[in-house]
């Protein structure tokens, strides 16, 4: 129970680590939320649909843009310690690897909620569709998809952090593990937009948060090791 507790300590240890090191840089920040708010302006003036045809594509245009910007995010994960052999002294300190693992992946899962939220604002605006009217459901909605990709893109910056080419390799690994919670989060979405979602749906992220989440904390010392 003790390093139990230590462990998570070191965990958010960790988290508040990566959050001061990427709030004084703002590497992946600022290319994230500049790369989702262009994707999304852009989108709203290359079609011309009406208000019925945006909505029944705004759970999928959302979440392509949110698993883009994500990649950029989880990307610097693991590659910020590569310089000065940090990801060494890393590995070689008290704190445990799933430690190691869920401080980043927390870090990493509260920057993609930070650029998701300044991008709903964009997105209704230019899309003109009201996405406040079930807030609280579409929360739970993008906190469970977001966790889902970050947990599963974080241990795959951990995989390709010695890579040479892992800003390639990362998204080839990534996406089509995502693809059964990336469908579900876009009918969910879709669905909330139009206030006709079935929440019993939320069922298929819950499920792949836990296996994913189990996999990556019981994997991540080999990995690490590698």
């Amino acid at each position: 129970q003790v390093a139990v507790k230590r462990g998570f300590m070191a965990a958010l240890a960790i988290a508040g680590k990566d959050l001061r090191t990427e709030w004084r840089t703002k590497e992946s920040l600022n290319a994230s939320v500049s790369f989702a708010l262009v994707i999304l302006v852009l989108f709203s003036f290359a079609f011309d649909l009406d208000r019925e045809e945006k909505l029944a594509l705004s759970g999928g245009l959302l979440w392509l843009v949110y698993a883009f910007a994500g990649a950029l995010i989880v990307n610097r994960s693991f590659a910020r310690e590569v310089p000065n052999d940090c990801l060494d002294v890393l590995v070689a300190s008290p704190a445990p690897g799933w430690a190691i693992f869920l401080g980043k992946a927390c870090a990493c899962f509260l920057l993609l909620m930070l650029v998701e939220l300044i991008s709903l604002p964009v997105f209704g605006l230019f899309y003109n569709i009201n996405w406040t009217g079930s807030f609280f459901s579409l929360m739970l909605v993008i906190a469970l998809a977001t966790w889902g990709i970050t947990v599963v893109g974080t241990a795959f910056s951990a995989v390709t952090v010695n890579v040479r080419l892992r800003e390639l390799m990362l998204p080839v690994l990534l996406y089509p593990l995502l693809i059964p919670l990336l469908i579900g989060a876009m009918e969910m979405t879709t669905g909330l937009l139009n206030g006709n979602a079935v929440m019993s749906d939320i069922r298929i992220l819950l499920v792949f948060d836990a296996v994913f989440t189990s996999l990556s904390v019981y994997l991540i010392e080999f990995i690490l090791v590698i």
